[in-house]
Formats: structure tokens, sequence, C-alpha cells
């Protein structure tokens, strides 16, 4: 048994995302020649899936940029399972590659580039939509400022050609209850509805499914729930908010494509 054996082993295994091939296939081995290829593959770097991210909240950065402001409790989360790639726009050329992209209350998009948007996801796309009608995340810049995000999302048509409808929220302020599995915290959460056979709405409208082509979107209609630490936090239960988070990337990550519309 060579050296290079053992680490051809253990790169398949690391590629396969699991050390499961590899140990079978030296399920026979001497005792000492099992520890080493198990010592191996559990040395071996995991490779995470990728997920592209289109925001216009201090997700990322600090609201000022600064060189000691980390990222937000959501990026760190988020880069315990993900490989995060920002992106600035959901046109084609930002999408080349990517197959799940979560777009947490970005910036008002052109329409030729939703169109290009829309045909990534029917050509097999998954998209976590957060679309807040109202957001309350607290912003030290001042109205008008360019980077400071907007205060509801600005849906051109898309979630209608998709057979959704946004609505404001029903009830304004914080608001507690289950989604997703989840007790959650949301603050003036949107309420959706489906208006076309490919949608369901789930956890009192504040969840929309859809199978659009061989891709999938999820909708959700509030944003604010991402704000669990620091000024102007959420004050309350949020502590399953980013299990919701990552629950739905997760079952977005893991729809299987359909074959046809």
């Amino acid at each position: 048994m060579t050296r290079g054996w053992l680490a051809a082993v253990a790169a398949a295994a690391a590629a396969l995302g699991a050390g499961a091939m590899a140990l079978v296939m030296v399920r026979d081995l001497a005792a000492g020649q099992k520890a080493a290829v198990v010592a191996q593959i559990k040395a071996a770097p995991v490779q995470r899936p990728t997920v592209a991210l289109l925001s216009s909240l201090p997700l990322v950065f600090g609201e000022r940029f600064s060189i000691d402001q980390g990222g937000s409790p959501m990026l760190t989360r988020l880069q315990t399972q993900y490989r995060v790639v920002p992106v600035a726009m959901a046109d084609s050329v930002s999408l080349a590659g990517q197959r799940l992209l979560l777009m947490a209350h970005s910036r008002a998009q052109p329409a030729a580039v939703l169109v290009e948007l829309d045909a990534w996801v029917r050509r097999g796309g998954r998209l976590l939509l957060l679309a807040d009608p109202r957001l309350e995340w607290h912003s030290d810049r001042p109205l008008g400022d360019p980077l400071r995000p907007p205060p509801d999302f600005a849906d051109t048509g898309l979630l209608a050609h998709w057979g959704l409808r946004l609505d404001g929220p029903a009830v304004d302020g914080p608001r507690t209850g289950k989604a997703g599995g989840y007790e959650v915290m949301t603050a003036s959460p949107g309420v959706l509805a489906s208006e076309g056979p490919g949608c369901t709405v789930e956890a009192g409208g504040l969840i929309a499914r859809c199978r659009i082509g061989q891709g999938a979107a999820t909708v959700i209609a509030d944003a604010d729930f991402l704000n669990v630490e620091g000024e102007g936090a959420l004050d309350g239960p949020t502590q399953h908010n980013l299990d919701l988070l990552m629950a739905e990337l997760d079952r977005l990550a893991a729809a299987k494509p359909r074959l046809s519309e």
C-alpha cells in the first residue's frame, strides 16, 4: 500500500463530499492501513456549495465600510455551510456558473436584468428572495443616500410574472410566529398571495414557494428577520431566525430540477 494510493483515495472521497466511498473501498484493509486512510479523509478539505449574494443591507461589510467592521452574524452563519460570492447585479454575467442565489432586499434591478434573472431560474437556478415591503432596518445614512437600503422591495413585475402578489404588512411592528418549522421574529412583514398554480403560500403569507421552469424560487416577505445583532437589531426571540434562512437555502439547494415546464 503506497502513500500515493492512500492520498488518491482520500482525495476521491473529499470530491464526493463524504468519506463513505473511500471507507467502503478500504473496509478489508489491515487496521493500521484503515487508520491511515480515515485520517487523510478527515483532513481533506470539504467542498462547500456556493451561494451568490445580492443585497443592499450591510451584511458583508458594515454600513461605513470600515476595516474594523467584520461581517454580519448572517454572513458568519452562511459561511459555515456555503462559499459566499457577492454579486452586484442579478444579470446573466454575474450568475454565470451559479446555481443558488440569495437576494436579500436588493436594490431595484433594471427590466433587462429581471428578464435575465427569470431565464436563469427557468434554466434550473435556485433563488431565495427576501422581498420586504416595509424595511425597518436601522441606518445611519440620510434619506436619499444611494447607499442606504431602500425602504421597500421594488417589485417591477417579477413577482406577478411568477404568479405572486406582495401586499404591505397587515400589522406594523415586531411580530413572532411559526415559519418553516421555526419560531421566528419579523418586523412589519408583508403578505404574499398566490395568483397562479406555480406557487404555494404558507406561514400566513410570509413564505411562498414557486416552481419556475426547471428551477425554483422561495420568497420571504421580510428582510428584517436577518437583523439579529447590533444597533437597531430586533429586540426579542431571534435565536431561530438564521435557522430559517439556512433551512430555506438548504431546501432550494436540494430541490430536484424539473425536466420540463
